[in-house]
């Protein structure tokens, strides 16, 4: 039997081919994280719907290392925040404790 999935057929109206495939493209493959003697991130602060953030950005690596890097800043900090698209947000003025933080653990930082 056929694969008869729509989701794989959006956007095609019609065709009078046969044998016609519908080409679907591959998902990216994630990054693999790089070491962090080898990352460069960037700090700096930021008004975020009227309030002080501190953003980390130029993060190299899967998902999953961005959340758990996240959820260890977020715990030394004492602060909440999120993390996307290789971008960390913490709540308030904290870019002098996440630059230590991220230095301990060997990465190479730029506070801005």
């Amino acid at each position: 039997m056929k694969n008869n999935d729509w989701k794989e057929r959006l956007n095609i109206v019609y065709s009078t081919n046969s044998d016609f495939k519908y080409e679907t493209t591959e998902d990216e493959k994630e990054q693999e994280t790089l070491a962090p003697e080898k990352q460069h991130l960037r700090i700096e602060l930021d008004k975020r719907k009227g309030n002080l953030a501190t953003i980390i950005s130029g993060f190299v690596g899967t998902d999953e290392d961005l959340k758990d890097l996240a959820k260890n800043l977020k715990v030394a900090c004492g602060a909440g925040g999120s993390s996307r698209d290789n971008e960390i947000l913490i709540q308030g003025d904290m870019r002098k404790k996440i630059g230590e933080f991220l230095n301990k653990k060997g990465y190479k930082t730029k506070i801005i």
